[in-house]
Protein backbone atom coordinates (compact mmCIF):
# COMPACT_ATOMS: atom_id res chain seq x y z
CA UNK A 1 0.00 0.00 0.00
CA UNK A 2 1.06 4.08 -0.90
CA UNK A 3 1.04 6.47 1.36
CA UNK A 4 1.87 10.14 1.31
CA UNK A 5 3.36 11.58 4.30
CA UNK A 6 2.62 15.48 4.92
CA UNK A 7 5.01 17.18 7.17
CA UNK A 8 4.43 20.55 8.70
CA UNK A 9 8.14 22.25 9.73
CA UNK A 10 8.33 23.77 13.43
CA UNK A 11 8.66 27.73 12.21
CA UNK A 12 10.43 28.03 16.26
CA UNK A 13 13.07 25.62 15.14
CA UNK A 14 16.61 27.48 14.30
CA UNK A 15 17.81 27.01 10.41
CA UNK A 16 21.73 25.88 11.78
CA UNK A 17 19.94 22.47 13.20
CA UNK A 18 18.31 21.49 10.02
CA UNK A 19 21.71 22.13 8.51
CA UNK A 20 23.38 20.03 10.94
CA UNK A 21 21.24 17.00 11.17
CA UNK A 22 20.54 16.99 7.36
CA UNK A 23 23.43 14.45 6.52
CA UNK A 24 21.60 12.38 8.88
CA UNK A 25 18.38 12.72 7.49
CA UNK A 26 19.38 12.18 3.89
CA UNK A 27 21.00 8.96 5.30
CA UNK A 28 18.01 7.61 6.86
CA UNK A 29 16.21 8.34 3.58
CA UNK A 30 19.12 6.46 1.57
CA UNK A 31 18.88 3.51 4.19
CA UNK A 32 14.98 3.54 3.74
CA UNK A 33 15.30 3.52 0.64
CA UNK A 34 13.44 0.61 -0.77
CA UNK A 35 10.28 1.89 1.44
CA UNK A 36 10.39 5.32 1.18
CA UNK A 37 9.92 5.82 -2.30
CA UNK A 38 10.08 9.76 -2.68
CA UNK A 39 10.99 12.98 -0.52
CA UNK A 40 11.22 16.48 -0.50
CA UNK A 41 11.05 19.56 0.58
CA UNK A 42 7.86 21.88 0.70
CA UNK A 43 8.05 26.15 -0.26
CA UNK A 44 5.48 28.42 0.08
CA UNK A 45 5.06 30.91 -2.63
CA UNK A 46 7.26 32.72 -1.85
CA UNK A 47 10.36 30.25 -0.69
CA UNK A 48 10.03 29.79 2.36
CA UNK A 49 10.10 26.21 4.05
CA UNK A 50 6.67 24.95 4.56
CA UNK A 51 7.06 21.29 5.39
CA UNK A 52 7.79 18.06 3.38
CA UNK A 53 6.32 15.22 2.01
CA UNK A 54 7.22 11.64 1.66
CA UNK A 55 6.10 9.00 -0.56
CA UNK A 56 5.91 5.31 1.55
CA UNK A 57 5.25 2.24 0.10
CA UNK A 58 4.50 0.14 3.84
CA UNK A 59 1.91 -2.61 4.81
CA UNK A 60 0.23 -0.63 7.86
CA UNK A 61 -0.09 2.83 9.16
CA UNK A 62 1.89 1.63 11.84
CA UNK A 63 5.20 0.88 9.76
CA UNK A 64 4.59 4.57 8.50
CA UNK A 65 4.76 6.08 11.83
CA UNK A 66 7.93 3.56 12.85
CA UNK A 67 9.39 5.67 9.58
CA UNK A 68 9.00 8.62 10.92
CA UNK A 69 9.61 8.35 14.32
CA UNK A 70 13.15 7.32 13.15
CA UNK A 71 13.99 10.00 11.13
CA UNK A 72 16.64 12.16 12.90
CA UNK A 73 14.42 15.36 11.87
CA UNK A 74 11.70 14.07 14.08
CA UNK A 75 13.43 13.90 17.42
CA UNK A 76 15.26 17.13 16.67
CA UNK A 77 12.37 19.63 16.78
CA UNK A 78 12.16 19.90 13.08
CA UNK A 79 8.66 19.18 12.32
CA UNK A 80 6.05 20.28 13.90
CA UNK A 81 3.23 18.23 13.04
CA UNK A 82 2.71 15.18 10.00
CA UNK A 83 0.17 13.65 8.17
CA UNK A 84 -0.38 9.89 6.91
CA UNK A 85 -2.83 9.33 3.91
CA UNK A 86 -3.36 6.31 1.94
CA UNK A 87 -2.55 6.82 -2.03
CA UNK A 88 -3.67 5.05 -4.54
CA UNK A 89 -1.96 5.81 -8.17
CA UNK A 90 -4.61 6.00 -11.01
CA UNK A 91 -2.02 7.79 -13.40
CA UNK A 92 1.65 7.52 -14.29
CA UNK A 93 3.74 8.69 -17.36
CA UNK A 94 0.72 9.94 -19.60
CA UNK A 95 -1.16 6.71 -19.01
CA UNK A 96 -4.07 5.55 -16.46
CA UNK A 97 -3.26 2.83 -14.32
CA UNK A 98 -6.41 1.58 -13.41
Amino acid sequence: MKYIVLFTDNPAAAADIRAQIMPRHLAYLEAHGTTILAAGPLRTEAGAGAGGLWLVEAETVAEVEELIRGDPFWPSGLRHSHQVLEWRQVFLDGERQI
